[in-house]
């Protein structure tokens, strides 16, 4: 029971770690509120993820899911899409939308590569590479989702308790984020029910697991490209990410959330297309994930921490953290191409 429970311990504790301390936005003194935010980021994409493996919905329902996670994350608990001066920052002055009171910079940048890529896809991806032979199956029973969402609950209500001067935003704003991230999981579990998942039975007959794609029935021929250029492509991407972010004073608001746009639009068509093709599987969706945290990694020397820390410790921290992300993706990695070689010599007996 135990081992069966490890990745979705892992992934609970991983979600934050990556979120808040691996992008270098809490310093490693801020250890300690891993109590509110584990159950927050970790019951939360644990959630998402135990939805769509248990439905089927695959990675396209977990990129919805982790956007309404967002939603509800910075629209109803933070409130930060409608807080013109959020952590110290003019966001009214960064690409404002004063008929609904967000600025579009901020809720472009938040909900698509920090949320959904940075606390929850990426992770769910790495922890998944590190149990290859278990990657698309769910990891609790009903009994684990239940205190998975339970969790999620308390991480949620205690982040409202810890911030009392949180922004009050009108009811119509409360209301239209509830809607959105309403409508965005209704959608996927929608996708979740019209598609069963695959059976683990019908993963063994040969294919090694990084050669499974998602939707394995509907796969058409084609080229795509191996983890390392997956890799490569994701920090280019990454690195375009951060820098819209980085020059926005200088280039201005609405120049980043046009590369925040294209940059989605753009990496979910060529992943959907390539995730299409019978050659995608675990070790490119590992290096997207891979790619990401090592972008976090680096991101994390440039960021100041949100709480007090002196210049030595934040340096240490960070410095920790990113070595820590190296080696945990080192070991992921291995654990693919050995759970890959082991099946393809099983192909050739």
């Amino acid at each position: 029971m135990g081992k069966r429970l490890l990745p979705a311990l892992g992934l609970f504790v991983l979600s934050p770690l990556a979120g808040e301390f691996l992008l270098g936005n809490l310093p490693v003194t801020a250890l300690p509120a891993l109590i509110v935010l584990a159950p927050l980021y970790g019951g939360g994409t644990l959630l998402i993820r135990e939805l769509a493996r248990r439905g089927g919905a695959g990675w396209p329902g977990m990129v919805l899911l982790a956007v309404a996670y967002g939603v509800v994350e910075e629209g109803l608990l933070t409130r930060s899409l409608f807080d013109p001066h959020f952590a110290g920052m003019d966001l009214a002055s960064y690409a404002w939308l004063p008929g609904v009171g967000m600025s579009a910079w901020w809720t472009t940048f938040v909900l698509g590569g920090v949320h959904a890529a940075g606390s929850v896809l990426a992770p769910i991806a790495v922890m998944e590479a590190l149990v290859p032979s278990r990657a698309e199956e769910p990891w609790l029973g009903r009994p684990g989702l239940v205190v998975a969402g339970v969790l999620y609950v308390l991480g949620a209500v205690a982040t409202g308790l810890t911030n009392p001067d949180v922004y009050r935003p009108s009811a119509g704003q409360l209301a239209g984020a509830a809607v959105v991230a309403a409508l965005l999981a209704a959608l996927a579990l929608r996708r979740a029910r019209g598609q069963a998942p695959e059976p683990v039975a019908e993963r063994a007959q040969g294919q090694a697991p990084e050669q499974v794609a998602e939707g394995a029935r509907g796969q058409v021929r084609g080229w795509v490209p191996g983890p390392w250029p997956v890799l490569g492509l994701t920090l280019v991407a990454g690195l375009a990410f951060w820098l819209a972010a980085l020059t926005i004073d200088t280039l201005g608001a609405w120049p980043a959330v046009a590369a925040n746009l294209v940059l989605y639009a753009a990496a979910y068509a060529l992943v959907a297309r390539w995730a299409r093709r019978a050659g995608w599987g675990l070790a490119q969706r590992f290096a997207l994930g891979a790619g990401w945290l090592l972008t976090y990694a680096w991101h994390s020397f440039l960021q100041p921490p949100a709480l007090p820390a002196t210049p030595a410790v934040d340096l240490a921290g960070n410095a920790a953290f990113s070595v820590a992300a190296v080696v945990l993706l080192a070991v992921a990695w291995s654990r693919v191409r050995a759970a890959a070689r082991g099946t393809s010599e099983t192909a050739t007996l």
